[in-house]
C-alpha cells in the first residue's frame, strides 16, 4: 500500500466487508506501474446477499416520499463536495488522470446526482379525461425495482453517478458493479451517499465481471440493467437481459467526428479540441477523434493542431504541471500502438509527440493522409490519437463521418446557418455540440445510436429509464 491508498471493501446490506472470492486483483498506479494495494472480490454468496438486501432496500426506499428522498440525496451530495480532494486524489492514483481533471470529474458526479435529486420531486403522472361519469383515469409513474448497474474505469465517478442518481431519485434500489481498476474513488463517493439510505438501497460490488453480470442479470430480483462500456460486452449483456425479458440501457463506444468548416475560428477550435481530445489521455467515448477539415484551411489547421498537441506536458497526474496522464493499463498501451501501426502501414502519416519512458504512457498522436478504409477510421482508439482528413463539400464530410459504425457524439465548428442545419439533421450521433464541446450535461439526455448503444442517461429521459408506467381506471 502506497500514498495512503487502501483498497475498499464491498458495500453490502449497509456494511463494508471484505470480498470472499478466492481471486484477488492488484490495483496499479498507471503512472508508475507500481501496485497500490490488493482488491478482494465478491463471490457467489456475497452477490446473493447483495441481491437479497437490494430487495428489502427497495421496499423501504420506495416508501420514502419524494421530497424526503431528494433531501437525503442532497445531504450525500454535500458530503461528496466536502470530500472532493480526497476522492480526486484516489481517482488520480488509481486511474492516472491529472488531479485537476479528477476534481472536475468529482464535481460533475455531484452535479449529476443533484439534478436527479431535484427531479425526484417532479416525477409527475397525469390525469386523463374520463370516458364515463363518476370515474377517473390516471397515469402513475412508479420505480421499476432493484437495478443492476455496471460502470467502467475511464470516468468511474461520473458514469457511476449517472446510474446511482437516476435509480435512487426514482425510488429504486441499486447494486453498482464498478470497475476493479478504480475501486477506491467510487467507494468513497458511494460512502458519502449511503449514510442516509436504508440498508440495501445502494450497494457496491467488485468481482469477476462475467460472474457478477451473469448472476445479477439472471436473478428475478433485478428488474433493470444499466451498462456503460465496450460494444462486445454490451452485446453480451443485451443478450442476457433479453433472455430474462429485462430492460437495459446501453452506453457503448464512440468515435466522435468533428467537422471544421472554412469559416471556423481556427485558434479557438484547436485550443478547445486539443484540450477535449487529450483529456483523460483520450480515454473517453465522447472524445473528438476524427477531424474533417475544409480543404481551404487544412494546412493551417493541421499545423496548429499538431503543434498544440505536441506541447502537452505528459506525466504523473499528481504533478501540478501535468496536462495529460497515462493510459489506464498496459493493455491499452499495446492496443493503441497496434492501431496506430496498422493505420500507418495503410498509408497514414504519423505526427507523434514524446512520452515518459516509465508507466503506461502513449504519446499524443495525430494521423494525416488517412484513407476512408484505414483501421483508425472505424476502430475506436480510446487513447490519445486523432485523425485529420480534408473535405471539399460539406455533404462529403457528413458522409465520411457517418461511415463509422459508432454514433455517440459529434462536433461542428462554423458560423453558417445552412451548415448548422444540414449537420444537425444528417449527422448520425446522439449528441451534437456546435462551436463548443458540451455534449454531456446533467439536464440533457446522453446516449448513442448505431453501435454506440440505446437509451439515454441524464435529463428527464434518464429518469424515465428507472420508472414504470401504470394506468389506473377507477369506476364508481
Amino acid at each position: 500500500m502506497t500514498n495512503n491508498y487502501q483498497a475498499p471493501g464491498l458495500l453490502i446490506q449497509g456494511r463494508w466487508r471484505s470480498g470472499r472470492h478466492a481471486m484477488t486483483v492488484p490495483i496499479i498506479n498507471p503512472a508508475t506501474a507500481q501496485t497500490l494495494d490488493t482488491l478482494h472480490l465478491a463471490n457467489h454468496e456475497d452477490i446473493e446477499l447483495a441481491l437479497s438486501a437490494s430487495c428489502t432496500g427497495f421496499e423501504a426506499w420506495r416508501q420514502v416520499p419524494a421530497h424526503e428522498r431528494s433531501a437525503r440525496l442532497e445531504r450525500g451530495i454535500a458530503r461528496i463536495r466536502q470530500n472532493i480532494d480526497k476522492i480526486a486524489t484516489l481517482l488520480t492514483l488509481e486511474q492516472g488522470k491529472p488531479l485537476a481533471e479528477a476534481r472536475a470529474e468529482c464535481a460533475m458526479a455531484a452535479d449529476l446526482i443533484k439534478w436527479y435529486a431535484e427531479e425526484a420531486r417532479r416525477t409527475y403522472g397525469r390525469i386523463i379525461p374520463a370516458r364515463q361519469p363518476n370515474s377517473s383515469m390516471q397515469v402513475h409513474k412508479l420505480p421499476v425495482g432493484p437495478v443492476a448497474a455496471f460502470s467502467p474505469w475511464n470516468f468511474p465517478l461520473v458514469l457511476s453517478a449517472r446510474k446511482i442518481g437516476g435509480a435512487l431519485a426514482a425510488g429504486c434500489s441499486i447494486i453498482v458493479k464498478a470497475a476493479e481498476e478504480t475501486p477506491a474513488s467510487v467507494a468513497a463517493m458511494v460512502d458519502c451517499l449511503q449514510e442516509d439510505l436504508p440498508e440495501g438501497a445502494l450497494q457496491l460490488l467488485f468481482g469477476v465481471p462475467a460472474e457478477v453480470s451473469a448472476q445479477l442479470i439472471a436473478s428475478p430480483i433485478v428488474r433493470k440493467v444499466s451498462f456503460t462500456g465496450s460494444v462486445p460486452v454490451g452485446r453480451h449483456l443485451s443478450q442476457l437481459t433479453a433472455r430474462h425479458l429485462k430492460r437495459i440501457t446501453l452506453e457503448l463506444g464512440g468515435h466522435a467526428p468533428v467537422i471544421v468548416c472554412s469559416d471556423a475560428d481556427i485558434d479557438k477550435t484547436v485550443n478547445m479540441m486539443v484540450t477535449h481530445k487529450f483529456r483523460n489521455a483520450g480515454q473517453a467515448c465522447l472524445a473528438p477523434t476524427r477531424f474533417f477539415v475544409d480543404r481551404s484551411i487544412e494546412n493551417r489547421f493541421n499545423e496548429a493542431f499538431i503543434q498544440k498537441s505536441h506541447e502537452l506536458v505528459l506525466g504523473d497526474g499528481m504533478a501540478s504541471d501535468t496536462q495529460m496522464g497515462p493510459l489506464a493499463n498496459a493493455r491499452r498501451v499495446a492496443a493503441v500502438r497496434d492501431l496506430v501501426d496498422r493505420s500507418v502501414q495503410g498509408g497514414a502519416r504519423l505526427h507523434q509527440g514524446k512520452s515518459p519512458a516509465s508507466g503506461f504512457f502513449a504519446p499524443a498522436t495525430v494521423l494525416t493522409h488517412v484513407t476512408p478504409d484505414s483501421p483508425i477510421m472505424s476502430e475506436e482508439p480510446f487513447g490519445p490519437v486523432a485523425t485529420i482528413t480534408p473535405f471539399d463539400a460539406l455533404d462529403h464530410a457528413i458522409q465520411l463521418a457517418n461511415q463509422c459504425p459508432y454514433g455517440l457524439a459529434g462536433y461542428l465548428f462554423t458560423d453558417s446557418a445552412r451548415a448548422i442545419q444540414r449537420v444537425s439533421e444528417r449527422l448520425e450521433v446522439g449528441s451534437l455540440a456546435i462551436n463548443g464541446m458540451g455534449v454531456s450535461v446533467p439536464e440533457a439526455p446522453f446516449g448513442g445510436i448505431k453501435d454506440s448503444g440505446y437509451g439515454s442517461e441524464s435529463g428527464i429521459e434518464g429518469m424515465e429509464a428507472f420508472l414504470e408506467t401504470k394506468f389506473v381506471h377507477l369506476c364508481n
